[in-house]
């Protein structure tokens, strides 16, 4: 039996005239994320992208899995094609759904007649395929309100056969809102944050600061773990690790103590801003959630805005601790982000933090130290890696 992979496609739909650009990243996107699974040809029409394997070698279980971690998908379904006869549409709904229907209490039948030419109207092929089902498949009922398995019949230059759609992961294709760098810690926020900003079709960088001996060799290998769990949505995520030692020990010996959080996050937002303008990303990316800590109030945030040269994005900034946990039970990454091995945000962390920081203060306490030099040499020391799912 020939089975094809149907694609709806969601908000690209909407593009316009950009609609076709947006349609070839997702197949390019699509066709990279199948490759374990199988080679494939694909044929866009209307709102469906048909997936057509090349050959009868194709491990579809694990097209399925691949399937659900590709943006820019609203929903997918496996179909199987058969002739344009109802004979043959009414066999090939038993033997294709037949366990499906077998598993559930109630079905309909989803009638849709794209080829006037087709003798049947909807209707009719909805009454003959349901009434078939009904007399080899007992107990099962029809209902055409909330069934628990939709038999859906397309009946096209070909005829398609399936069941219920696979829920993707919806937002647009990776590669369609250009390249940014998120700055990735070892916690729950950041992973989030760059999950989020890829359903938005951005290409990810990431760039994480070590200070060994404060952090762990374990602690790396941890952030490498999330940047893969991310992959799994984005592709590969370039991974770059800052070493970032000299910088906090050289703000803990010359800076006052209350500043030193509001500080070091502006010299780790200059650092990742020359990184980002080597790799030609357009923006960076931060896991800040206003008011969640000290140095993200209105002020703290300010005072770390103004260093930056490129758009700063904060998917995460209205949204609540809860909020952000679930996503990050979603996409698998909560449990690994609460493994033990702490990152620099910890090291020489100030008891009294400064919430409402005042600029010049805080420039005026840089500017006594020569920050520059340590940053040529941290961007310089920085160990570079590409991380696949």
């Amino acid at each position: 039996m020939k089975k094809v992979i149907l694609v709806k496609n969601g908000e690209i739909v909407l593009k316009g005239l950009n609609r076709s650009t947006f349609e070839d990243i997702l197949i390019k996107n699509i066709r990279r994320r199948l490759a374990p699974a199988g080679t494939f040809t694909f044929h866009k029409s209307q709102s469906t992208i048909t997936v057509i394997p090349d050959d009868d070698n194709i491990d579809f279980d694990l097209a399925i899995e691949c399937m659900k971690h590709v943006f820019g998908i609203v929903g997918f379904s496996v179909a199987a094609v058969c002739e344009k006869d109802i004979e043959a549409i009414k066999q090939t709904a038993l033997e294709f759904l037949g366990d499906d229907l077998r598993a559930v209490r109630t079905f309909k039948v989803n009638g849709k007649r794209s080829d006037k030419r087709f003798a049947m109207t909807s209707p009719e092929i909805c009454r003959e395929v349901g009434a078939h089902i009904l007399s080899n498949i007992q107990p099962l009922k029809v209902d055409v309100h909330a069934p628990e398995l939709t038999v859906t019949v397309e009946v096209r230059d070909q005829v398609l056969v399936h069941g219920n759609q696979w829920k993707g992961a919806g937002g647009l294709p990776v590669g369609s809102s250009g390249k940014a760098c998120l700055l990735l810690s070892g916690g729950i926020d950041s992973p989030v944050a760059g999950w989020m900003m890829a359903k938005r079709g951005m290409i990810l960088e990431a760039v994480h600061f070590a200070s060994p001996p404060y952090t762990s060799r374990r602690a790396e290998e941890k952030v490498k773990d999330l940047a893969a769990i991310v992959a799994r949505y984005s592709g590969r995520i370039h991974l770059m690790v800052v070493p970032f030692t000299k910088i906090q020990e050289t703000i803990k010996d010359n800076c006052p103590e209350d500043m030193f959080t509001l500080i070091m996050r502006r010299l780790m937002m200059k650092i990742a801003l020359r990184l980002a303008e080597e790799r030609e990303c357009k923006a960076l990316i931060t896991g800040e959630s206003l008011g969640q800590v000290a140095s993200q109030t209105v002020d703290a945030l300010a005072c770390t805005d103004a260093v930056a040269t490129k758009l700063v994005l904060r998917p995460l900034i209205g949204m609540d601790k809860d909020e952000i946990i679930e996503i990050a039970r979603k996409i698998d990454s909560f449990e690994t982000s609460l493994l033990p091995y702490e990152d620099c945000c910890t090291v020489f962390t100030p008891k009294h933090p400064k919430t409402r920081p005042v600029l010049s203060m805080i420039e005026e306490a840089e500017a006594a130290v020569d920050f520059d030099t340590l940053i040529d040499d941290a961007v310089r020391r920085t160990a570079h890696y590409n991380i696949d799912a």
